[in-house]
């Protein structure tokens, strides 16, 4: 062994390693990360030496975790290019940046504290995170340099002289501080390497055990790989999750760099929305699992991966927020989602359909808040309507534009079989179905960029086509009424609500007795307050319209009760129509379902009781 030489590191880095160990110490599991990254980004630069030099120790590359317990020793080895000690001095001894006070003095109380690592050399030191002493073995891959040994306890002061080493390569032993013991661990060792260093391209044996898959399926061509494959992958990376519906292969090597695969899951309930599953990567080392900053929020449903080479391993949100790429990278990732989906609906429509229950969350999403991606899917956003067929909104106007005016008009689709739906249908009428909380806002979206279309619930205001305009207002009385008249007076004298407005209309259909409207601005109110669970969503309920058919049997069977000998009963029935009208509307609270029950079985018991 040759003489020792000792020095420090750099006066002004002294600051940086206190705060490696004290403030990075929650993220401490990294040094892993970036000790073995280290060691393949070696075997990686001499795998591009290989293909014009020649070098002894052949080619089976691999990178060794191994430990001793006795001696709380954790060793990370290499076999690739290694170090001259000019080397070593150059890359572990220079850590080369400016204003190195400075920068210790803006992390010391950083929030984004693993920021500090993979930053200006410094992935290396985060081993002083776990370790009170550090040694470096390495040998460069050329024939006439000797191996150097590098020792360090405090990460400022080194050692370094020249040792007999035979092997190409490099040797970290880590002498790991009284609260690391946990990383003389296999297992937990093959945990952190499967989540980090999953997909390096080379073999990682833990304790003599290979610990990493290598390859992922992102860097393969996408015309090479099999369906199957990608479902393999899929149960790999997200394990219990079924099948996924579909997915996107990301390949671009121009104007960034980016490699991925999205897939498209099964959503079982609106909340899924807000679940993020897309693992972001670094040259196929892992960095996050929180690509929130990369993806849009309409997008958060997708899971998969999304490996960037550009950026830094230890990314911020900071820096994602305010990197360019990131929007280039955004961008293109909506305009591969709208594609995607434009292809799907185009080539195999019927399928499309039938996954539209499981997407239809995340595209009316995008719409709301995203112009680029509304415009490039608005021709494939579908509705079932009230014939149970599934149509877009364009295809819906086409056909229905010369009955209907300027009318489009839609439904909850729990309301296929309510009266409102009936009397449309009679006429020959149908209605867009609209199936979650998000489709009210979904609506005026729409309203404001097809300004000839006014979307109408059927529940807020009859369609002009289900009132008989040509209905003969009966005979006048003494009191020049109208049997119209006459109801009108008989109701509002009856139903005295506070809030509640009578009108009478003669329908097309004289088997509905009367229906409850609110108008439609009052609608979209209740509903969007609902989807918050404010409690005045059901007091909106309060004001709103009694519109009583004139046609309907019912209503003039209580009309000559109420003129006649049993005023009392024409109330009763009145009340009752008024009742079932609030029922069809589903307008009632618990109380008024209550009472309702209890007027309805105490007046069918007077009924019987006069039989």
């Amino acid at each position: 062994m040759s003489e020792q030489e000792k020095g420090k590191i750099s006066v002004e880095t002294e600051n940086i390693f206190p705060i490696i160990k004290k403030w990075l110490y929650s993220e401490k599991d990294i040094f892993i990360r970036e000790l073995v990254s280290n060691a393949c980004d070696a075997i990686s630069k001499l795998r591009k030496i290989s293909f014009s030099e020649e070098f002894e120790g052949g080619t089976d590359y691999k990178i060794e975790l191994s430990f001793d317990k006795d001696k709380r020793v954790l060793i990370i080895e290499d076999n690739g290019i290694g170090m001259t000690t000019d080397e070593v001095k150059k890359y572990i001894n220079q850590i080369a940046f400016s204003g190195a006070t400075d920068f210790a003095k803006h992390y010391q109380n950083a929030e984004n504290k693993a920021e500090i690592i993979g930053h200006f050399g410094l992935g290396f030191y985060s081993c002083f995170m776990v370790s009170n002493k550090v040694t470096i073995e390495t040998k460069s891959y050329k024939k006439e340099e000797k191996g150097v040994l590098w020792e360090s306890e405090s990460g400022t002061d080194f050692a370094i002289s020249s040792i007999d080493k035979e092997i190409r390569g490099t040797k970290i032993s880590l002498f790991l501080d009284p609260d690391s013991g946990e990383y003389l661990d296999k297992w937990k060792l093959k945990d952190l390497i499967k989540k980090y260093c999953d997909f390096l391209p080379v073999p990682i044996l833990v304790d003599g055990e290979k610990a990493n898959r290598e390859k992922p399926l992102w860097s393969e061509e996408p015309s090479k790989v099999k369906p199957e494959d990608y479902k393999d992958f899929y149960s790999y990376l997200f394990p219990f999750s079924g099948d996924s519906l579909f997915h996107i292969h990301l390949n671009v090597d121009f104007p960034f760099r980016l490699q991925g695969i999205l897939y498209f899951p099964k959503i079982t309930h609106e909340l899924d929305a807000t679940k993020n599953g897309i693992k972001l990567f670094c040259n196929h080392v892992f960095v996050s699992d929180n690509a929130s900053e990369l993806i849009p929020q309409f997008l958060t449903t997708l899971k998969g991966t999304i490996d960037i080479p550009d950026l830094p391993l230890n990314v911020s949100r900071s820096y994602l927020q305010n990197d360019p790429l990131v929007k280039k990278i955004s961008n293109h990732i909506i305009k591969k989602v709208a594609d995607r989906l434009s292809d799907d609906f185009k080539k195999n429509r019927e399928e499309f359909q039938k996954n539209w229950n499981d997407i239809s969350i995340f595209v009316k999403y995008g719409m709301l808040t995203d112009e680029k991606f509304f415009d490039a899917v608005k021709d494939v956003l579908i509705f079932k309507n009230s014939e149970g067929l599934f149509c877009t909104l364009n295809e819906y106007w086409e056909k229905n534009k010369e009955k209907n005016g300027s009318k489009v008009y839609y439904a909850n689709e729990t309301e296929m079989g309510s009266v409102y739906m009936d009397l449309l249908k009679s006429q020959g009428l149908e209605a867009l179905l609209v199936d979650s909380r998000i489709d009210s806002h979904l609506i005026q979206h729409l309203e404001t960029k097809n300004t000839e279309m006014k979307f109408q619930r059927v529940d807020a205001e009859l369609a002009d086509q289900v009132v008989d305009k040509d209905a003969n207002p009966g005979v006048v009385d003494a009191n020049n009424q109208t049997e119209a008249d006459r109801i009108l007076e008989f109701f509002k004298s009856t139903i005295t609500k506070e809030g509640v407005e009578i009108k009478t209309e003669s329908l097309k259909s004289n088997e509905v007795p009367a229906v409850v409207l609110m108008p439609e601005f009052m609608r979209r109110m209740s509903e969007m307050n609902s989807m918050f669970n404010r409690e005045d969503a059901k007091n909106l309920f309060r004001n709103h319209t009694l519109l009583v058919n004139t046609s309907s049997p019912l209503v003039k069977s209580a009309l000559r009760e109420y003129g006649g000998a049993n005023k009392e009963k024409g109330e009763k029935i009145a009340q009752v129509i008024y009742d079932l009208a609030l029922l069809s509307a589903k307008a009632m609270s618990e109380q008024e379902i209550s009472d309702y029950t209890k007027r309805t079985s105490q007046f069918l018991a007077d009924i019987l009781s006069k039989n």
